[in-house]
């Protein structure tokens, strides 16, 4: 059974007493061993963590704003439905996006300004994210290759939203668990969230004691023997 009672109360919890890699760790142990993103994706600062629930958004390159000669109608549309698919946010979510190339940027400051209002907790992009002062200074946790100017407008479209997407080649399914810091982000299936959180918060109160034992004289052999924890 799950130690905590609801979303906010885990999400609380993995801001306050876990870290990434203690996830990560025990997800290896489930034999769930490829869930880390690229190590490129790193936060746009270095003690922003993000951690909820995925919103997959799926972009595609393109070669202007708004195609006449097209014979699909998205194309027309500035941006595809970017919009829409920002809009459709929901608390406690991250804006998860893949499928682009890395010729432009993914994320900026408007849609950090969007995503705070709509109660989202933060932003993982397959590129770029821009107007780095602007996203600092809203203190968004937005994780990304690095920062670039260069705009999707006429590069880009989003062509859909909520639905699978795959990310560095991790599968990322609509509800998943996102949680990410500067050592990486890591992408949690349902299926494996309850054993996976319970296991890192009983393993990171264990590691208190342990350090606790630790600062008081035992030694790592005898500190392993007794609390099974290094």
């Amino acid at each position: 059974m799950n130690i905590w009672k609801d979303d906010a109360e885990l999400f609380q919890i993995a801001r306050k007493e876990l870290f990434v890699a203690l996830v990560g760790d025990v997800l290896d142990k489930m034999g769930y061993q490829h869930q880390f993103l690229s190590p490129t994706v790193k936060p746009i600062k270095k003690d922003m963590v993000v951690v909820g629930r995925a919103m997959p958004v799926l972009e595609a390159d393109v070669f202007e704003e708004s195609s006449k000669m097209t014979n699909n109608p998205m194309m027309k549309k500035p941006f595809g439905i970017m919009f829409e698919a920002l809009d459709s946010l929901k608390p406690n979510e991250v804006y998860i996006c893949s499928g682009a190339s890395h010729r432009y940027a993914l994320w900026g400051g408007l849609m950090s300004t969007r995503s705070i209002k709509l109660g989202a907790v933060g932003a993982v992009v397959d590129g770029y994210s821009r107007v780095t002062n602007e996203i600092e200074n809203l203190n968004f946790p937005t994780f990304s290759i690095g920062a670039y100017a260069q705009d999707q407008g006429p590069r880009g479209k989003v062509i859909d939203y909520r639905i699978p997407i795959e990310f560095n080649g991790i599968r990322v399914n609509p509800g998943d668990i996102v949680y990410g810091d500067r050592d990486g982000v890591l992408v949690i299936p349902r299926e494996a969230e309850i054993e996976a959180f319970d296991g890192a918060i009983i393993k990171a109160r264990g590691e208190k004691r342990v350090k606790k034992a630790l600062e008081n004289g035992m030694s790592t052999v005898e500190a392993f023997n007794k609390f099974g924890i290094m």
